[in-house]
């Protein structure tokens, strides 16, 4: 297994797994295109027992269309978000993929809320779409 490190742009806040991911997604609800400022938000999602945190975070809370709570952690000084959870599910913690800043990083397996695509996105065929 290869040994991963996500952090914020100043690398006061991080996230290490040496685990693959469980999943990797994208999601296009207008949420995530708010707090992401891109058109989707790609995460990977691990087992919590696999991701070491080091540094400070600040919290958000978002309740989603659904009524769960998804707590952001981001840095304080300068604002990436590094990793979130789902309120209710603590074995997991997701983290943006951007935030490894890793070309090579594994393609997504999901799709969801494709309703909020923008038009000009192409996603692989193979992959779970979800409208």
């Amino acid at each position: 297994m290869t040994t991963r490190t996500a952090s914020c742009s100043c690398g006061q806040l991080s996230a290490t797994t040496n685990d693959n991911p469980i999943r990797v997604s994208v999601c296009h609800c207008l949420a995530c295109q708010r707090r992401t400022g891109s058109v989707f938000g790609a995460q990977a999602r691990f087992h919590r027992d696999a991701v070491t945190i080091t540094g400070e975070s600040t919290q958000y809370v978002r309740i989603g269309d659904e009524g769960s709570k998804a707590i952001f952690n981001f840095c304080p000084y300068c604002g990436a978000t590094v990793y979130y959870n789902i309120e209710g599910n603590d074995a997991d913690i997701m983290i943006p993929v951007g935030a490894f800043a890793e070309p090579g990083f594994p393609s997504p397996t999901f799709s969801v809320y494709e309703e909020r695509k923008h038009s000009w996105v192409s996603l692989p065929d193979d992959i779970e779409h979800m409208a």
